[in-house]
């Protein structure tokens, strides 16, 4: 009783994470969390840092309020890069212990990387870099110039009022 209807899977969901809580308890829903952290908090750090800074730099004296959608695009793209230079290294540990989990091999982050750096190089940790920067640039263009429009949207209808 209870199960959920998800596109040909019945109840796909309520069974894995009854699995999870068989298996690992509660507890088992934060696998991969620091990983996760470690990622994210100096990631983002590089991503706004990023944007913020080429942002001023298009300003050069001017507002940044009063960037065009060239300099905001752009501005968006170097914050993208800025993150996947950051983070790629970390995201490869992550992706390769969420793929050795599936296996039960699971060694965690440290010795994940270990492992691969001696058996592989450090250049494996870079593996697939170039498909995800020439991603980002057009998607965080476009992530910053929606956003900045959409706040200088609301912004002016809140004035209205």
């Amino acid at each position: 009783g209870g199960e959920i209807e998800i596109e040909g899977g019945k109840g796909l969901v309520w069974s894995v994470m009854k699995s999870i809580l068989r298996k690992d308890g509660p507890l088992g829903f934060y696998h991969g969390l620091s990983s996760t952290l470690l990622r994210e908090v100096p990631g983002y750090f590089f991503f706004f840092g990023g944007y913020e800074l080429s942002r001023s730099f298009f300003a050069s004296g001017r507002s940044k309020d009063e960037l065009g959608p060239v300099p905001l695009m752009l501005s968006g793209g170097v914050g993208g890069i800025c993150l996947w230079l950051a983070v790629y290294p970390v995201d490869c540990i992550k992706s390769r212990i969420q793929v050795l989990s599936m296996s039960g091999k699971q060694a965690g982050f440290l010795g994940t990387f270990i492992t691969v750096v001696r058996n592989e190089g450090i250049m494996a940790l870079y593996s697939g870099l170039k498909p995800s920067m020439i991603r980002a640039f057009p998607a965080n263009g476009a992530l910053f110039l929606a956003y900045e429009y959409s706040r200088k949207l609301m912004m002016s209808q809140f004035e209205a009022y």
